[in-house]
């Protein structure tokens, strides 16, 4: 069984920054997709960040250009840097594993960190 273990959130000032990571318990590369998604009280759960084996990237457009994405294959973890934060990012975040060549496909998610933004 894959575990996904998030860690980084907090509460943080408007305009400040936090640094999630997402820890797997396997080799990352084996992962079809890997993101990160929130989810706001009331809200749908939403995709915040994609990123690649290859570490290409792609975000929504609430976060282009204030939120990155990585990952350090040696450590077999993902991270996400979140700087100019709003009170809107305020959300549980989780991390997103997929493996589309399984059958069925494999979908693994984290237990989520608080991210709280005041105004």
């Amino acid at each position: 069984q894959v575990q996904l273990v998030e860690s980084g959130g907090g509460l943080v000032q408007a305009g400040g920054s936090l640094r999630l990571s997402c820890a797997a318990s396997r080799n990352i590369l084996s992962f079809s997709f890997m993101g990160w998604y929130r989810q706001a009280p009331g809200d749908q759960r939403e995709l915040v960040a994609t990123i690649t084996t290859g570490g290409s990237t792609t975000y929504s457009d609430s976060v282009e250009g204030r939120f990155t994405a990585s990952r350090d294959n040696a450590k077999n973890t993902i991270y996400l840097q979140m700087n100019s934060l709003k009170p809107e990012d305020t959300a549980v975040y989780y991390c997103n594993a997929k493996m589309f060549y399984t059958i069925p496909p494999s979908d693994y998610w984290g237990q989520g960190t608080q991210v709280t933004v005041s105004s």
